[in-house]
């Protein structure tokens, strides 16, 4: 895992632009403390900084040149079948490095190589003898890979902070990013808090040579037809087999790693399966002394059960929420959720990991998280369509009458729309402030298209999703807003703040397509996540399986009242001084939060919290 940067000059030499490279690499230096580089030449210059995982040797340093000197690369990331497509290769390595393995398969296939490759990455390849800059990312978009474009400059990298340190990007404030974040606590790609500068959408490729610049899909889920006609049985060999794989793939690293650990069903699914591979499995697991917040008993039943090198790592209360203003100090992109991330990637990295696995995406593929009954009920009640929407609307407003509260605002705006469907239904049920509320934020001023709206939008037209059986629908929304743009971000930014590589099994693109290819009937509700659990037999424990879904939830509105209300106050202040807002409603939304509104939820404030607190740091104008 690294960082990456690149800048290309369109009207003179790159070399004009060492000082802006090297402060861009000094800004990734926590990406990547092991090493770093730079490759100037001509208009190009591209920028390294290495956290070394495989191959510790100084062979693997960047930028990296191929064999026939044609190509030049930077790359983040992990090709988990690399000694695979190594043996493939008519190439002379002189390393141990998947890095070196991507080069060369880029030599070899060119931009078709990326057919070939399973990992998480963001990589840059120049071209010395065409001139063009290829760009490609991942096809789930575990790691990000930013950009900006001018008459005179292409700027990229891993983090929109280094751009922003090369005093060469205007630091103005993108409105409909601002009203995307409002809405759902993310801004969603392609798209970034800051006019111009632009997330490259995953599984895509962007060239660039001189002033043109192109982007292409190289992947888009297809299901698996075999799939829809599984038996009950084959569906969970096939799971067990997929899943198995996925872990297995990667385990392959020089330095110390773990597992993160919580002693749920995903994390602990992972453990089960990593110590059917390997009999040196280290385990992680944040305990809070409050009883009310510690998940230790569940995470040593695993830990027993598979004889892992258990580390319970202690933490307060209090300690925890003196490590929040740290954690957004190191928010490369605002975002409502990752201090929880953060806190667990540093107690990680301090007890000598590098690397760890992740059970996220698990929640996602195996239909965790309450939306996705609430969704099926929701089609059941398909008979409301026939009623007027005018009287689906007044049913909606006597309903926040009586029983005024956030799931209730969400209810009654479902009720307004034009259809009640779960397609229709979704972006609404994952929204933060409502439109109503936002425009009031923002001084009633005209809103942004929905960007959740236009995304389901293009699914259906790239990959018919309504055709899909409706979990996977739900599956394929999760994977195209809140996953990608909240948790996806969120891991790398707080984790790699730690230098902490984190590898998530249940995001491996061939597990994905096999699961999301099955029909519903096969991830019944009758328990939670059934498909998983049943797929991996007796390997978890009852106690595990069917134990109420914790989370790592935290009592964020007692601080928010108490220990970081002068905090919370200072940064909400300063969106209330800014152009964009109206102060009045702010401090009204906060005044109404203080005195325990139902419909001025701890984390509506929150995220306005982390926003002052965000374009402040960054002097977003």
């Amino acid at each position: 895992m690294c960082g990456i940067n690149g800048l290309i000059s369109l009207h003179e030499p790159a070399e004009a632009y060492r000082t802006q490279m090297e402060g861009m690499n000094q800004n990734l230096v926590h990406r990547g403390p092991n090493d770093g580089g730079l490759f100037i030449e001509g208009q190009v210059a591209l920028g390294h900084r290495r956290l070394s995982i495989i191959d510790l040797s100084e062979a693997g340093h960047q930028p990296m040149l191929s064999h026939n000197g044609r190509y030049a690369l930077v790359y983040n990331g992990e090709i988990y079948n690399f000694q695979e497509l190594r043996d493939k290769l008519d190439y002379p390595f002189r390393s141990s490095t998947d890095t070196e393995v991507l080069l060369a398969a880029w030599q070899t296939w060119g931009p078709a190589c990326v057919a070939h490759l399973n990992g998480m990455y963001a990589f840059a390849i120049w071209d010395r003898e065409e001139c063009e800059l290829h760009l490609v990312r991942d096809r789930l978009g575990i790691k990000p890979l930013y950009y900006y474009q001018d008459e005179k400059h292409f700027i990229f990298s891993s983090e929109v902070r280094a751009i922003l340190s090369t005093g060469l990007v205007p630091r103005r404030l993108n409105t409909t990013g601002l009203v995307d974040y409002l809405r759902y606590q993310c801004v969603h790609c392609p798209h970034s808090m800051v006019e111009g500068i632009s997330m490259l959408p995953p599984a895509s490729i962007l060239r660039q040579k001189g002033d043109i610049t192109t982007i292409s899909n190289y992947w888009s889920w297809s299901p698996q037809t075999e799939a829809m006609d599984f038996s009950l049985e084959t569906a969970r060999k096939r799971v067990l087999e997929e899943l198995l794989s996925a872990v297995e793939r990667r385990l392959v690293a020089d330095v110390p790693f773990g597992a993160f650990l919580s002693g749920g069903i995903d994390s602990s699914a992972i453990v089960a399966l990593m110590s059917q591979i390997t009999n040196k499995v280290s385990t992680f697991t944040v305990i809070f002394a409050e009883d009310d917040f510690n998940e230790a008993p569940y995470a040593e039943i695993i830990a027993k059960k598979f004889g892992t090198d258990h580390h319970e790592i202690h933490l307060s209360l209090q300690s925890f929420v003196e490590l929040l203003p740290e954690a957004l100090e190191q928010m490369d992109h605002p975002s409502g959720d990752g201090p929880n991330t953060y806190v667990v990637s540093k107690a990680t990295h301090d007890a000598g990991i590098t690397m760890a696995l992740s059970g996220l995406g698990g929640d996602e593929l195996f239909a965790g998280y309450s939306i996705f009954p609430q969704m099926v009920r929701l089609k059941k009640l398909a008979w409301m369509n026939m009623l007027p929407r005018m009287v689906r609307g007044m049913a909606g407003r006597l309903m926040t009458a009586l029983r005024p509260s956030v799931s209730t605002e969400k209810i009654a705006a479902i009720l307004r729309r034009q259809k009640v469907t779960p397609m229709a239904a979704y972006p609404l049920a994952r929204q933060a402030f409502l439109e109503s509320q936002i425009q009031k934020l923002l001084q009633g001023r005209e809103l942004s298209s929905n960007r959740v709206e236009e995304i389901l939008l293009g699914l259906q037209e790239t990959t018919p999703i309504t055709s899909l059986p409706l979990v996977s629908q739900i599956s394929m929304a999760e994977y195209h807003t809140y996953m990608q743009n909240v948790l996806l971000r969120d891991t790398d930014q707080m984790s790699m703040a730690h230098s902490l590589e984190v590898r998530v099994p249940f995001l491996d693109h061939k597990l994905v397509e096999l699961v999301l290819s099955m029909p519903d009937h096969l991830k019944h509700f009758n328990t939670p996540k059934s498909l998983l659990v049943d797929s991996l037999g007796d390997l978890l424990p009852r106690e595990i399986t069917h134990r109420r879904k914790m989370g790592f939830t935290l009592p964020f509105e007692h601080w928010m009242k108490h220990e970081l209300k002068s905090f919370c106050e200072h940064r909400l202040q300063h969106l209330a001084e800014r152009n964009e807002f109206d102060g009045d409603t702010i401090q009204t939304y906060w005044r109404d939060f203080l005195q325990g509104r139902a419909t001025l939820s701890w984390a509506r404030l929150w995220i306005l919290v982390v926003l002052g607190h965000w374009l402040e740091q960054h002097g977003i104008q």
